[in-house]
């Protein structure tokens, strides 16, 4: 069961909701930290036995001693990774998408891959209450680089490797990077829920219906948690009736929350009446998402 936890805009709530859903999940779970750019859900948990590894992505080298420069591979490339001027060819890796297309269609093999590191993974258990275990995988993109999407596959793809090999099934809850572009669409892509996190502002519900347009052109159920309900007006309760949306929680400003927040405390602790009804949603959505998707994507 994969929960991704989302939303139009940053600021709302979304990690504070994650880290929740992660903390009251029944059985076995795991937090991926898909928002790259800038996760922060491990500053709110306990972690234990941290692993770090780097994540790379192939990036083309020529052989100026083969090249004949012909110009194929810079005709190929619709990123413009590849520049061929008269008779040299340079390589610009910040734009590669690493598709291998250059080294296929050069005639004299001239081109090979090289792995580049564009960020890191890190992997540790967390301390949760009760018996049930909780996995926590961040990715962190390095700084200056713009392709965050291969970070967040590969945070993905570890947490599927971790399963396969403990043959366990786990409740995994995604936080998402905030927005609707490409960061965000790899990170919900195989999900059989998502949570929109919103807040009840015109900028929270102007960012919320463009999410729930990417989700609804996706394909994947969907409902909306609304953060400081009390601190704006009903616009947004008013837009989940319109659209026939599902609307999850609603949860009033809290000094109790903020003060937690501001100390690294989860929600889940700071308030723990929450704990019960962060689980009973993570069952609700269970029973609301489609049908499993087979693997990580």
């Amino acid at each position: 069961m994969r929960i991704a936890v989302a939303s139009g805009k940053g600021g709302t709530g979304k990690t504070t909701v994650a880290v929740s859903l992660a903390l009251s999940a029944p059985g076995r779970a795991a937090l991926l930290d898909c928002d790259v750019e800038e996760p922060n859900a491990a500053l709110f948990l306990k972690l234990n036995g941290i692993e770090e590894s780097a994540v790379t992505v192939p990036v083309p080298v020529i052989d100026e001693s083969a090249c004949t420069s012909c110009g194929e591979c810079a005709r190929f490339c619709e990123f413009n990774a590849i520049v061929h001027i008269g008779t040299t060819v340079m390589v610009f890796p910040e734009l590669c998408h690493s598709c291998g297309g250059c080294a296929l269609v050069c005639p004299v093999d001239a081109i090979r891959e090289e792995p580049v590191a564009i960020g890191t993974l890190a992997c540790a258990s967390v301390s949760r209450a009760g018996e049930s275990s909780l996995r926590i995988i961040q990715g962190l993109l390095s700084i200056g680089n713009a392709m965050s999407p291969p970070v967040i596959r590969a945070v993905k793809d570890r947490s599927a490797a971790e399963q396969e090999a403990g043959a366990v099934d786990v409740f995994e809850i995604i936080d998402s990077p905030p927005g609707t572009s490409c960061p965000m669409g790899t990170a919900v892509t195989g999900a059989d829920y998502v949570v929109l996190v919103t807040e009840p502002t015109p900028f929270g519900l102007h960012d919320l219906d463009l999410a729930v347009k990417t989700v609804r052109k996706m394909g994947i159920p969907f409902g909306v948690i609304v953060n400081r309900s009390d601190s704006g007006d009903d616009r947004v309760v008013r837009y989940c009736g319109r659209e026939g949306i599902d609307l999850l929680l609603q949860i009033p400003e809290d000094r109790r929350i903020a003060e937690g927040y501001s100390r690294g405390q989860p929600l889940v602790e700071s308030a723990p009446e929450y704990r019960s009804v962060f689980s009973a949603l993570a069952v609700r959505m269970k029973t609301s998402a489609r049908p499993a998707s087979g693997g990580v994507q």
